[in-house]
């Protein structure tokens, strides 16, 4: 493999990353990033495959909206395509995204099942009455052990409904007070880029999650319709991890999604393992990826925020 690629970690390299891992936490002192000493780098390239493979899957369902006299498009004017014979723009490979269209000659005009009709249903705070019991006094007029009248409802015992503003009746919800329903088929078109990933196994205590997101300098690149399992690459478990991965995405979304693309890549992810003395302890710290990560797992001087440090 082309580990010359990737320039090594040098103990200068190894302190600025550090450093500046240092400066982005509120609770990391710089001393002791500043004073360390380095005393042995152990270097690792690592090789992670990755698999993506950009579907569109495509569902029809009935739903509405107010009708407001618009133009309906429905049977009269044709016969409805089927779901995959209606074009749309697809959206840039390998980007995810999801909308809905209307299936053309789809449509209908229905009368509001909610309010059946009548654009407005009685209050049900007042059931239709515009008024009701009024809170403060319970209806009785005057307050409890007091003699003189309630000031709320200035008497009355009742007091307008604020759930339909004392009109007995609210808007329909449903048809917006328009009375119809304009009913169509819905076509909902979804592209998602699945992704299986592998990284090669390493022998550096740094977490996986971590390698996973790194970034890497590219050594394979391979696109298509479809792509085919990688073989003889010098790492045998890369090229299991072709196989495995393409096997898995046809089992999982062949048979309910239409393939667009495939994209396959192999990247190279350096890793350094730097162990380092600082008043009279080794510790260790990982530095990974192409742009310097740090990853820490015990470092010499970590402050609990909010402390005064004296």
């Amino acid at each position: 493999m082309e580990h010359s690629r990737v320039p090594m970690v040098t103990e200068e390299v190894a302190r600025e990353a550090l450093l500046s891992f240092v400066s982005s936490k509120c609770c990391y002192g710089r001393a002791a990033a500043g004073d360390l000493v380095i005393q042995k780098l152990k270097q690792q390239t690592l090789c992670r495959y990755r698999l993506e493979t950009f579907t569109e899957s495509r569902i029809s369902e009935w739903t509405f909206q107010p009708f407001t006299n618009q133009s309906v498009d429905g049977p009269q004017r044709g016969t409805s395509p089927r779901l995959w014979d209606i074009r749309v723009q697809v959206p840039p490979m390998f980007q995810e995204d999801m909308r809905k269209f209307q299936v053309p000659h789809s449509s209908l005009v229905k009368g509001c099942h909610k309010c059946r009709g009548r654009g407005r249903y009685k209050c049900s705070g007042c059931h239709g009455a515009g008024m009701v019991r009024c809170p403060s006094c319970s209806g009785a007029k005057r307050k409890a052990k007091q003699s003189r009248r309630c000031q709320m409802c200035s008497g009355s015992g009742r007091r307008r409904c604020s759930t339909c503003s004392g009109r007995g009746n609210k808007t329909c919800a449903t048809c917006k007070g328009e009375k119809k329903l304009l009913h169509f088929i819905q076509l909902v078109i979804v592209w998602k880029n699945s992704l299986f990933e592998f990284v090669s196994e390493h022998r550096l205590n740094c977490p996986g999650e971590l390698l996973a997101k790194a970034k890497g300098e590219s050594l394979f690149k391979d696109e298509s319709t479809m792509v085919y399992p990688i073989v003889d690459f010098p790492l045998r478990e890369i090229s299991l991890a072709s196989q495995r991965g393409i096997a898995e995405h046809s089992a999982a979304l062949a048979s309910r999604a239409r393939v667009l693309q495939q994209r396959q890549t192999i990247e190279l992810i350096p890793l350094t393992e730097v162990h380092y003395w600082y008043q009279g302890r080794t510790y260790v710290y990982y530095i990974y990826g192409t742009d310097h990560r740090v990853y820490v797992a015990d470092y010499p001087e970590q402050y609990c925020c909010g402390c005064t440090i004296i």
